[in-house]
């Protein structure tokens, strides 16, 4: 079932009363998130940008931290797209039915949920806390717990194939010249 998308403002024909001042672009300080939006246990969500504080339309952006050794329960967003940045630690996702699938990702890399997979974060790491910033494709939360889902034991590894350049040839095993020799004498 496709959602029916909201139809696009038309452009202003003319600048706000304020003249962009209070209505333009916005900067959210990082002392003042708002905690309070949907939760799953085991991590902390923060919103910075959403609806209700920017009048945001198609966007929700904020933190997720998970302490060391914690994990979420298993969740999904239902209709939105969700994008997690690793920003410290490392995380491992677990999702699918029955959460059969994991893969690692570190600070630099994103994360791609798509709408209606359950899915779970785990940090993996025992001494530092786990900290994301997270991003979702509608100005509302959205977090359906789903406490009933049973995990497998042992989930299978799944390595990230870019669609964009899977027929390229595979370049790492090639030699590269970095201009200093690594011979020892």
């Amino acid at each position: 079932m496709v959602e029916p998308s909201a139809p696009n403002p038309p452009p202003p024909t003319s600048a706000p009363e304020d003249a962009w001042k209070h209505t333009g672009v916005r900067v959210i300080p990082a002392d003042s998130l708002d905690s309070n939006t949907p939760q799953t246990p085991g991590m902390s969500r923060a919103a910075a940008i959403n609806f209700a504080r920017v009048g945001a339309q198609k966007l929700w952006a904020g933190t997720v931290t998970i302490a060391p050794n914690a994990k979420t329960g298993a969740h999904h967003h239902g209709h939105l797209e969700s994008v997690i940045y690793v920003l410290k630690g490392k995380a491992r996702m677990r999702w699918g039915e029955r959460l059969g699938f994991v893969a690692e990702a570190g600070p630099g890399d994103f994360i791609f949920v798509p709408p209606y997979v359950p899915h779970q974060e785990i940090n993996a790491e025992s001494d530092v806390a786990l900290e994301c910033v997270l991003m979702r494709s509608d100005g509302e939360a959205v977090a359906i717990n789903l406490p009933d889902l049973d995990p497998i034991e042992t989930p299978e590894g799944v390595k990230w194939v870019d669609p964009t350049h899977a027929n390229l040839p595979d370049h790492h095993h090639h030699h590269h010249d970095h201009g200093h020799d690594h011979s020892h004498t």
